[in-house]
């Protein structure tokens, strides 16, 4: 799982200092951290240091030893199983970070009881799955948002409003390009669902529902292996929308030792050029080349954490929803379906 927080520091203590005076009316959200390993301790560490409108009850991981560690290191308790975890009423919400597998089962105990939900990407295996978290959640009244983090990258906030600058929109190119996974199990097809466009690739298909505010019709997809055994570490893909003459290309790559978060949209103004790993923004007319200005950059789990207990304690909605979530999954199932049958394939509505 890759995310921009490893490359910024953040102010930790200063920040809870900031705002514990505006938070004072408000009681913290009380979560429960449902995985804790490379990713999911990124979450701990950000509600410890950043959010003080967070109360870190209790967090579960696989390895024992390591669990109790990080309890002792946030000052909260280790569960020792997830329904454990669960069945504590003073929980009121858990933060889920496993791998895609697991996701339908824990959201479902989640769901029934009681307990609102901010779900790592990708929300689910396949569309089967996210429509069964959709059932558990509507079942029982929950809330829940999908942790599409890079929405939250502080590039991508700003193409999304230099977008209305170039007119209509003709095509878009989204790239992502990362190292090899230290992670096992990101190559064991029966607990990671898949590879690069599951994991990273969901990023870039949920940015261009963002970008676009349309849908993504028809994939065309083609994978391969370059070090990964049973799971895709390159994938390329081309793909149309409903409603609009845009063509998106897509690709990703885990293969490389190099980093890139290139994005590239033309329309009949100009072109937008950045790249959100490496923090730069053009406009394009021409021959001309404008650099645009970029806000300070931002952790993005803390982001989302944020925008997570601001939905929650303020009865508003969330930035990234259920439904966007289970659409970058769709996408990502059709573009599986493609590169087996080497065929255009129409996406799942929801």
């Amino acid at each position: 799982m890759i995310d921009n927080d490893d490359r910024y520091p953040h102010g930790g203590l200063k920040k809870r200092m900031e705002t514990a005076t505006v938070m004072t009316r408000v009681p913290p959200v009380r979560i429960g951290l449902i995985g804790a390993g490379k990713h999911g301790s990124r979450y701990a560490k950000h509600i410890r240091e950043d959010l003080p409108e967070i109360d870190l009850v209790g967090l579960w991981r696989r390895n024992t030893d390591e669990g109790k560690r990080q309890a002792r290191q946030y000052g909260c308790r280790y569960f020792q199983s997830i329904h454990d975890l669960l069945s504590d009423g003073s929980i009121e919400a858990v933060v889920i970070v496993l791998p895609p597998a697991l996701n339908l089962s824990v959201c479902r105990e989640a769901a029934c009881r009681g307990k609102h939900i901010l779900l790592e990407k990708p929300m689910a295996l396949n569309v089967k799955e996210a429509i069964r978290i959709r059932q558990a959640v509507s079942r029982h009244h929950i809330r829940l948002m999908v942790a599409q983090t890079l929405r939250f990258n502080t590039v991508v906030k700003t193409v999304k409003d230099c977008i209305p600058r170039l007119g209509s929109l003709h095509s878009i190119h989204l790239s992502q390009r990362f190292e090899p996974s230290p992670l096992a199990w990101m190559d064991q097809q029966e607990l990671s669902g898949g590879g690069i466009i599951l994991h990273t690739g969901v990023h870039s298909l949920d940015l261009l529902r963002f970008f676009t505010e349309e849908e993504v019709e028809a994939v065309s997809c083609a994978v391969n292996r370059v070090v990964t055994k049973e799971t895709e570490d390159n994938f390329s893909a081309v793909m149309t929308f409903e409603e609009s003459p845009i063509i998106a290309s897509v690709m990703g790559s885990r293969g490389t030792q190099g980093r890139n978060g290139l994005i590239e949209i033309a329309g009949e103004n100009g072109q937008l050029v950045a790249d959100h790993v490496h923090d730069y923004l053009y406009m394009i007319r021409g021959t001309d080349k404008r650099r645009v200005r970029l806000g300070k950059p931002v952790p993005t789990v803390c982001e989302a954490l944020r925008a997570f207990c601001r939905g929650l304690r303020r009865e508003l909605p969330f930035p990234v929803t259920l439904e966007d979530g289970a659409a970058a999954v769709a996408i990502a199932e059709a573009c599986y379906r493609s590169a087996e049958t080497g065929r255009w394939k129409k996406v799942h509505k929801f």
